[in-house]
């Protein structure tokens, strides 16, 4: 009998199975569109056409809603990896505690997971995150520690105070979402199959910006696998060394910073090495934001400015590869998460980014 989870590996074999509050007995009349629980509710999210994109592009532009998993954001499918990793392997135990270095997302997402399962969790967030994530992990019943923000190389690093945090702690894991390859697995076993799925195989350019490495380098090694004329792209916002990495070889950082929070990168993660990509595009906070209103104002979604950057670097891809063309990436999260950054008229002009929307799109600021 076969688990209607939301995706096939899932076996009902797992240990994961012996934490979750379902009887198997008791699913032999379920269909697949039945969720079992909130594992259930991880990935398996719509795949949506960009209209107005894409008109104006000649191309096919499509987003994975990914603010409709469990969860409400793209992280949810790494954070159940990561968890189911440590409970098979047997380094997470039934009350135990998970700990990540997170900036909100893959902490939202493994505090429910972790509700669901009866664990506990506990996040290190650098300092600079959006308040509206922090009251999500508070009310999530999280442990939250924000510290300075510090580069990776420097011990007091938010994921290296989670580390230390866990190895002090009897039954109590550190995922490690940015080098731990479970996290590329969900992509992999989830993202990238969903993905050739509805598509129908007609799938010609995948697009995603990143933090950990795990949807871009998931995807693309699995589209890759079975249609290998897929080209695959990193969208790399401001102020990170991914563009000029896979573009000119070295990790050297482009000028200024982002207020995109949770991608970009100062180095080369275990997620991203290997990753199958044909190229990089480097995304300015200017396009970035300015798409997000577009999203709200041309196709309705209310999303985060990594969606921005994505999307920006589709249309990008759909003008480099000319019409008649499928493009994919996701739209990262829900905009409610930013609410008091991208959409405050006073946020916006502390950033010097007012002047990146149009004027139709100044009836959406707060």
């Amino acid at each position: 009998m076969s688990a209607p989870l939301s995706f096939r590996t899932m076996s009902t074999k797992s240990t994961l199975f012996k934490f979750l509050p379902v009887l198997i007995a008791n699913r032999r009349n379920l269909t697949k569109d039945v969720r079992i629980g909130f594992v259930g509710m991880v990935g398996r999210t719509p795949l949506i056409r960009l209209n107005k994109l894409s008109e104006d592009t000649g191309c096919d532009v499509m987003v994975k809603a990914e603010f409709a998993s469990g969860g409400g954001s793209v992280k949810d499918r790494a954070a159940l990896y990561l968890v189911k990793e440590a409970v098979d392997n047997g380094t997470l135990r039934k009350g135990g505690t998970v700990v990540e270095g997170t900036a909100g997302n893959t902490g939202i997402g493994i505090a429910h997971i972790c509700n669901a399962m009866g664990f506990k969790s506990v996040f290190f967030l650098p300092n600079n995150q959006s308040q509206e994530k922090i009251d999500a992990l508070t009310t999530l019943g999280a442990e939250v520690h924000q510290v300075p923000v510090v580069p990776w190389d420097d011990e007091n690093n938010y994921n290296h105070q989670a580390r230390r945090f866990a190895e002090e702690r009897d039954n109590t894991i550190w995922t490690d979402q940015f080098d731990n390859r479970a996290n590329r697995q969900a992509h992999i076993e989830t993202t990238g199959p969903e993905i050739w799925q509805q598509t129908g195989g007609e799938v010609d350019a995948v697009v995603f910006a990143t933090g950990t490495g795990g949807t871009l380098s998931g995807v693309s090694s699995y589209l890759k696998s079975v249609k290998p004329t897929v080209k695959a792209y990193v969208a790399d916002p401001q102020g990170s060394v991914l563009y000029n990495y896979f573009t000119h070889g070295k990790l050297e950082r482009t000028e200024g910073s982002s207020v995109a929070e949770g991608i970009g990168q100062g180095r080369l993660t275990n997620n991203l090495k290997g990753a199958p990509l044909d190229g990089a595009l480097h995304i300015l906070d200017v396009d970035a934001v300015n798409m997000t209103f577009r999203l709200l104002e041309e196709e309705g979604f209310f999303v985060g400015v990594s969606s921005g950057v994505n999307v920006s670097a589709a249309e990008q891809v759909a003008k480099m590869l000319g019409p008649g063309h499928t493009i994919v990436t996701c739209l990262c999260d829900g905009g409610q998460r930013y609410y008091n950054r991208v959409f405050s008229r006073s946020w916006l002009e502390s950033k010097g980014l007012l002047g990146a929307l149009s004027k139709s799109h100044l009836r959406f600021l707060h």
